[in-house]
């Protein structure tokens, strides 16, 4: 799966060339969502699969004070949008913040349910820019399942279909409607992750939480063969440790928030 991040750009009609690679990668997209409504179709057009959208809260207040915007109709709108141009499965993140839009959990899980959307929790991970993420304030896995359970009632789903992917579903009133949470905190998931991310600036990183990274742009900008780049991913990947160590007591948050990594 290859994942992108939207910009504002013209000719987003061409399909790009990740779309024309044989054999060709499922193209996803990550977003907020505000641009959504005018992009879907152009996006589907240009060879888009389908996409995540980040939406904690259906309070448009407090939309308004954890984005710092009035815009939460146009995120809505966005969705509807995606789901219109056949960007399918529409999957919705949500992280929940303690005495902020935790509450809103099982509105949030309704809303997703009646429009066919997939609802993924995340905890709350150390990877914010101001660096201030505390464990006690997280909402934790456990948690949010207990929030859901005041209004559904959930069955863990089929163990042996969630691979390496980092959420547990579990099915909603006996389904077809699932829910995920992902625990990457208090239910690590390292053992299973196959996953390396290439950043827009052309750095490999093995971990979402890695304090180092290689850095491919270089060796591509100064003439490196084919065969020293495959070196230099699967060192990469060699590297890559068999946990993240939240809970280790010299863990050291990375440098570069989330925003900057790509998620």
């Amino acid at each position: 799966m290859l994942l992108l991040h939207a910009r504002r750009r013209a000719g987003l009609t061409a399909r790009p060339r990740a779309a024309a690679l044989d054999p060709r990668p499922e193209i996803s997209l990550t977003t907020n969502g505000i641009g959504l409504a005018r992009l879907a179709r152009p996006l589907a057009a240009a060879g888009l699969d389908r996409l995540n959208v980040s939406l904690d809260t259906l309070s448009r207040q407090t939309f308004k004070e954890l984005a710092r915007r009035d815009r939460l109709p146009d995120v809505l709108a966005g969705l509807a949008a995606a789901a219109d141009a056949g960007l399918a499965p529409v999957k919705v993140n949500a992280v929940l913040m303690r005495g902020v839009n935790d509450h809103g959990a099982p509105g949030l899980l309704r809303f997703c349910l009646d429009r066919g959307y997939q609802l993924r929790f995340i905890e709350q991970m150390p990877l914010d820019a101001q660096h201030g993420w505390r464990r006690t304030s997280m909402v934790t896995a456990d948690e949010i399942l207990a929030r859901l359970a005041d209004g559904f009632s959930l069955t863990p789903d089929d163990p042996g279909s969630r691979r390496s992917a980092p959420a547990e579903t579990f099915l909603v009133d006996g389904g077809p409607g699932r829910v995920g949470v992902i625990g990457s905190v208090t239910r690590p998931f390292c053992g299973t992750c196959d996953r390396v991310r290439l950043t827009a600036d052309g750095q490999v990183r093995n971990c979402l939480f890695a304090t180092t990274e290689t850095d491919l742009r270089t060796l591509l900008r100064t003439g490196a063969t084919d065969d020293e780049l495959t070196a230099a991913w699967r060192g990469a990947v060699a590297a890559k440790l068999p946990g993240h160590g939240i809970s280790d007591p010299g863990f050291l948050q990375p440098v570069r928030p989330m925003s900057a990594i790509g998620g």
